[in-house]
């Protein structure tokens, strides 16, 4: 029998015991090639909903070619060619004929600070707009919700209508944040979001995304793996184009892994 909860190692909440979760995304066979190149080949796994889904590995692991294909960036892409299926919220997203409307459901969040030409509030106001809200006050709602949430409106509530690009490069990517926040996603996709972040701002942040977990489900992308300890409930090893394992975070650290070179890597004997 399984228990009806289980016990985050990472945060040592209380969530519905695995058989209870549904999932969030399911990847089946995924290969992705760019010309004759293979990025990735033969990944499958399942992400539940609510959980924190770390993706760790070296450089060209195929870890953030993971991220387009689930967003359908390909389009983009040169080059970029995918196989296999990846289902969101039941869905096979390669069938869908608008793009647009997956990507409205799905926030990303780039290594680099993204700031649109704007002040700060349009930045956050933008994808609203976009939905059909016009109402001032109902905008400036959401732009607060957005800026809290993202911990960074007590920083910029006095500067709102200055530009984005003037914010420090920690405040931009916590811009980057509220801005996809205000989408209203249901997956959030943060791709090595602390590699221009000092810190303070990191550790910041991944206060922020343990408070998300509870909205939505999140996966991180990290070359850290003492940040994928932190905040991930489940982590998947790439290397070389390969899911080489998927398990409790805290298992691939502490416990019995499938793979030496899971426990090689985890304890920094290569990458």
């Amino acid at each position: 029998m399984v228990d009806s909860a289980i016990v985050s190692s990472t945060t040592g909440t209380t969530t519905p015991a695995v058989d209870a979760v549904p999932s969030k995304l399911e990847v089946s066979d995924l290969t992705i090639r760019y010309g004759d190149a293979v990025a990735l080949r033969g990944v499958n796994l399942s992400i539940r909903e609510h959980e924190i889904f770390g993706i760790i590995g070296p450089a060209n692991a195929g870890k953030t070619s993971f991220l387009k294909a689930v967003n359908r960036m390909d389009v983009f892409t040169t080059g970029m060619r995918v196989n296999g299926e990846i289902r969101f919220n039941g869905r096979d997203t390669r069938r869908l004929n608008n793009v647009y409307a997956l990507r409205s459901r799905i926030g990303v969040v780039f290594p680099l600070p993204v700031g649109l030409p704007m002040t700060v509030y349009d930045n956050v106001a933008l994808s609203p707009r976009l939905r059909g809200i016009k109402e001032k006050a109902e905008l400036d709602v959401i732009v607060q919700r957005c800026l809290t949430r993202a911990a960074l409106w007590d920083e910029v509530k006095d500067r709102l209508h200055a530009l984005g690009s003037l914010l420090s490069g920690g405040q931009q990517q916590r811009l980057t944040i509220a801005r996809a926040l205000s989408q209203e996603p249901d997956l959030l996709m943060l791709d090595e979001f602390s590699i221009a972040v000092d810190p303070v701002t990191t550790m910041r942040i991944e206060d922020v995304l343990k408070e998300l977990r509870q909205e939505v489900t999140i996966i991180l992308v990290t070359n850290l793996v003492q940040q994928a300890r932190r905040l991930a409930d489940r982590t998947a090893f790439f290397l070389g184009g390969e899911c080489v394992e998927i398990g409790v975070t805290e298992d691939l650290f502490t416990g019995e892994v499938k793979d030496q070179r899971t426990r090689d890597y985890v304890e920094g004997r290569f990458g």
